[in-house]
């Protein structure tokens, strides 16, 4: 699933290619791509079609446009596959393409999405914290790379978890936009398992934590994002490839980059955390 810095790249493409251009035309070919817009893909289509798009915008995992009507949002779920891309109008069409947009440039919004977990939804624009969000965004908070993201306060809620520090950073509601993978990163980079309470510690190792957390987002933004298969690429089609700079994520058994002992894979919410055991030491139980 994509993660922060990955839907940053969509959010700059979509910025550069589609923002300033009026929708012509919606078709919808998949009804799962809509499932979220409740009162349908015929209501989704009429609604869209002659909006101008004003603004790609973000929060954390969270991805809109807004238009030239008020208060109206286009909220993008990428889900485990999603993929925005803008082609021109006479391209093939993929295989996957269950929404597609027409612009008054001459080419396409397509909306790609092979496991079809994601999809297009209409949601009102709410004022939250001073910014305005989509209805369903409002309860996400700011991620590392807003500009008015406070770590002060992401520090002080932290403190007041019992829950184990991994778990926390993938709380949207705490601090949004790290998965799995950036959470590894940086908790590899801070040299702290991820099991640890979060309660348990102290105030300049949890900066020193969301300081790792925001550089390595920012250094797999510079990179374009992290892809491992076709699943994820920008609106140009291109895919990410700061995986080749992972330090921790999917490096079971490869000696760790700082001390050399072997990486460790251990099951973690249903998923997988990697870490190494000489550098990243386990709490005491």
């Amino acid at each position: 699933m994509p993660e922060l810095p990955e839907v940053e790249v969509v959010r700059r493409g979509l910025a550069e290619h589609v923002v300033g251009r009026a929708v012509e035309s919606v078709t919808v070919k998949h009804p799962r791509s809509v499932r979220r817009h409740l009162p349908g893909a015929d209501d989704l289509a009429a609604r869209l079609t002659g909006l101008r798009v004003e603004s790609a915008q973000r929060r954390g995992k969270f991805l809109w446009l807004t238009f030239d009507e008020p208060d109206t949002s286009l909220v993008v779920h990428l889900g485990m596959s999603g993929q925005m891309l803008v082609q021109p109008a006479d391209a093939p069409l993929e295989k996957h393409a269950h929404i597609i947009a027409g612009l008054d440039s001459g080419r396409q919004l397509r909306f790609i999405d092979q496991r079809t977990f994601g999809g297009w939804q209409l949601a009102d624009l709410v004022e939250v914290d001073g910014s305005l969000v989509p209805d369903s965004a409002a309860h996400i908070a700011r991620d590392p790379l807003d500009p008015l993201y406070d770590p002060d306060r992401v520090v002080k809620a932290l403190r007041a978890k019992q829950s184990e520090i991994k778990r926390v950073l993938l709380d949207q509601t705490v601090i949004s936009g790290v998965g799995n993978i950036y959470a590894d990163e940086a908790l590899w980079r801070a040299g702290i398992h991820g099991e640890r309470v979060a309660a348990k510690l102290t105030r300049p190792v949890l900066h020193s934590l969301l300081t790792e957390v925001q550089t390595v987002m920012g250094e797999a933004l510079l990179a374009g994002g992290t892809s491992f298969d076709a699943l994820y690429v920008n609106v140009n089609g291109q895919s990410g490839y700061f995986e080749r700079s992972l330090n921790a994520y999917g490096r079971e058994h490869e000696p760790c980059r700082r001390c050399g002992a072997p990486m460790v894979r251990e099951k973690f919410m249903n998923r997988s955390s990697f870490s190494c055991p000489r550098c990243q030491a386990r709490p005491r139980s």
